[in-house]
């Protein structure tokens, strides 16, 4: 296994962010006691995560407390006119019963403890806006780093079809049939690339307007003066590998409908060029 494009895959990154599927999180796991250096990389993610939480972590504001104490104050003040507005009127018991009074520093105690109570359940609720506000801006920086990965992959693919073309192209095999565009057209351009061995085509639609929806160009060859359908051009870098035409007197580009046709719409020719 490679355990190096396992860690650059983003699924640690995934799981400690809460963001991996239960399979996921089982392989990677199982995954971490089979691998030294996977366990590694989870663990310093973890601690990467929680060391810019801290050095991030914005003070709430001065004023905060001061609103939290008054709001308190206003709310005992309005208990104690409810209770005293409310309160029963009590038949003295026959015998004298003794009455403990709470002394003044235990109301004291009792008040600030849940005035810390209150204040604690805001700074959590504070600290915790400020840890999720991190967490979405490291799962958006997974999602870039996974995107950039993607294009990555996708431009090294499209440089080495690049290169093989050019090999292609330079190889002594290949006969080159240029295709300029017909009358009315002249701006196109497009290359056929014949190989004298295996007769394969390849196509190199050098300067072609961009086809219209449910439209795609597609490639004749002319054999013994009839059209004979040589395949359709995809999307590709570089050279595009069309059907094996065994042999062919001339070539030839249409407009037509997606997917390709029977038989070609002339009207629609944009570009073609003889063999030889």
């Amino acid at each position: 296994m490679n355990t190096q494009e396992y860690i650059q895959s983003g699924i640690i990154e995934s799981y400690v962010l809460g963001m991996a599927s239960s399979a996921e999180a089982a392989e990677l796991e199982q995954l971490c006691l089979q691998y030294p250096e996977i366990k590694q990389a989870l663990t310093d993610f973890e601690s990467a995560l929680e060391a810019n939480s801290l050095a991030k972590a914005v003070a709430p504001p001065p004023h905060l407390k001061q609103q939290i104490f008054a709001s308190l104050k206003s709310e005992f003040a309005t208990v104690d006119n409810k209770l005293a507005d409310h309160a029963p009127t009590l038949t003295p018991p026959p015998h004298e019963t003794k009455v403990v009074k709470m002394n003044q520093p235990s109301r004291f105690l009792a008040a600030a403890s849940i005035i810390l109570l209150v204040i604690s359940g805001g700074m959590n609720i504070y600290f915790y806006s400020k840890f999720k506000e991190t967490t979405q801006q490291y799962q958006a920086l997974v999602l870039e780093k996974n995107t950039l990965q993607a294009n990555n992959q996708i431009m090294q693919t499209k440089s080495l079809d690049m290169f093989n073309s050019m090999q292609m192209m330079t190889d002594p095999n290949m006969q080159k049939v240029s295709m300029p565009g017909i009358a009315g057209k002249e701006s196109n351009y497009a290359t056929v690339f014949w190989d004298m061995k295996s007769k394969d085509v390849y196509i190199l639609p050098n300067k072609l307007p961009q086809p219209a929806v449910g439209k795609q160009y597609q490639l004749w060859a002319i054999v013994d003066g009839k059209p004979v359908d040589a395949g359709v051009i995809s999307d590709c870098a570089g050279l595009c590998k069309m059907k094996n035409i065994p042999a062919a007197s001339m070539f030839a580009i249409t407009l037509e409908k997606s997917g390709g046709s029977e038989t070609p719409t002339l009207s629609e020719m944009y570009v073609a060029g003889k063999v030889g």
